[in-house]
């Protein structure tokens, strides 16, 4: 018997683990690895840390699901891969042999990097898992209590923006409801060139569309910004210059703070030989294959993505929800092929869709591809991308319930637009 083993129990581990149950044969097995039982829909975390959502609304727990559709499930995480043997080590200790392996095991959150940053031992608050979420909704609470300036951005080396701008929107839009917007001052601190670079040079007219937001609700900015440290109420502010000089030196001071830090690889991945660059992050060809062995690979933040520009301070590419899926559709496409004797053809377009809550209204960035030069280029803010936004939310979790990789309506409505998945080529 066939086994194919998924690391990672996130948006793309989930999707190509059922996709993959769908479309191979039953007596290959199709198992999926994660660290503790749940299922975590990450991009509701901005909500959940302004009390707009609770972790149960956003928390899943995947054994009956994956019983259910036949998917075995592995909560123990991995400790160790030995590539050359085509085996891993789980966190219990047990050896397992596979003969394709899926990584898919997001990031690892590389606190340590900048001193005083983290929920943790630090005194910033983070919106990259749910845990923290809950912590940033208690700080959240407090500022309400004790109103007092506000700091939310990206340090340098992070690799997505959307949820920093999605958080500072929505908290200021609470923050009027509550009628003490004026007691709080807003900065946005980004390590992007500017505001609305996304990592992904801009989409559209995002930089002047994000500025005007900023201008319009009394939020001050600094861009090509690199944090030097975090001190109790005290951020440590370096502002380059295009030549990557120091231009301008701020000790600005924080009731709250909520900062995106760099991402690395996982360590059980990064430890592997050959497999991943010195940041530990996936070498993977156009298939979504490994560079150095052929029967892995990988989907989603823990693929290396290079930067699409160079820029005074370091701004990584982003990997959203929709990119994602085209990789994981790709990776199946690509493992069906291998399993029929043919040549690998699937291609994941990599079409970059963002949809950024702000409150009462949202942004919506498309970039179709992700790197320029690009097919379509455009940015939207309305209403309507607060209600697509939810919509989003509830039928992934749709898709996590039911077994499904892509329901019938996602499929015909963004093929309608001509959004795909993934390309099909001729070797």
């Amino acid at each position: 018997m066939k086994r194919t083993i998924v690391i990672g129990a996130g948006l793309g581990g989930i999707s190509v683990a059922y996709e993959l149950r769908e479309k191979l044969p039953k007596e290959h097995e199709v198992l999926l690895i994660g660290e503790g039982k749940e299922f975590h829909f990450i991009p509701s975390n901005p909500w959940v840390a302004l009390g707009e959502r609770t972790r149960e609304q956003v928390v899943l727990n995947l054994e009956p699901y994956l019983a259910k559709y036949n998917v075995p499930f592995d909560s123990s995480g991995v400790a160790n891969i030995n590539a050359k043997e085509n085996q891993l080590t789980n966190g219990q200790g047990e050896i397992l042999t596979y003969d394709y392996l899926v990584i898919c095991s997001g990031p690892k959150l590389a606190f340590e990097t900048i001193e005083g940053i983290g929920p943790d031992d630090g005194f910033t608050q983070s919106i990259c898992t749910v845990a923290h979420a809950e912590k940033a909704y208690d700080a959240y609470l407090s500022l309400l209590e004790n109103p007092g300036p506000v700091l939310v951005g990206a340090v340098q080396g992070a690799s997505c923006f959307g949820p920093a701008y999605e958080y500072i929107l929505s908290l200021e839009s609470l923050l009027r409801k509550h009628k003490i917007r004026d007691r709080i001052p807003m900065t946005f601190v980004t390590s992007e060139p500017y505001v609305g670079h996304m990592g992904l040079g801009g989409v559209g007219d995002s930089k002047s569309l994000m500025e005007h937001e900023f201008r319009e609700r009394g939020i001050k900015w600094i861009c090509n910004a690199k944090v030097a440290k975090f001190e109790e109420n005290v951020a440590h502010i370096e502002e380059l210059d295009r030549k990557g000089l120091i231009e301008f030196s701020h000790e600005l001071p924080f009731k709250m703070a909520m900062f995106l830090p760099p991402f690395k690889g996982s360590p059980a991945i990064a430890q592997v030989p050959d497999l991943c660059n010195p940041k530990g992050f996936v070498l993977t060809n156009e298939f979504q294959q490994s560079n150095a062995y052929h029967n892995i690979f990988a989907a989603g933040v823990c693929v290396a993505i290079p930067p699409l520009e160079q820029t005074p301070v370091p701004v990584g590419a982003p990997k959203t929800g929709f990119m994602i899926e085209s990789m994981t559709t790709a990776i199946v496409e690509n493992i069906l092929s291998i399993e029929r004797q043919e040549e690998m053809h699937t291609r994941p377009t990599l079409n970059a869709i963002c949809l950024a809550d702000m409150g009462d209204k949202g942004a919506a960035f498309v970039a179709l591809p992700q790197n320029p030069p690009r097919n379509t280029n455009w940015t939207s803010m309305g209403k309507w991308v607060h209600v697509a936004k939810i919509a989003f939310e509830k039928y992934f979790l749709y898709k996590v319930k039911h077994g499904t990789s892509e329901p019938i309506y996602e499929k015909y409505l963004l093929g309608a637009v001509g959004i795909e998945r993934v390309k099909k080529e001729e070797s």
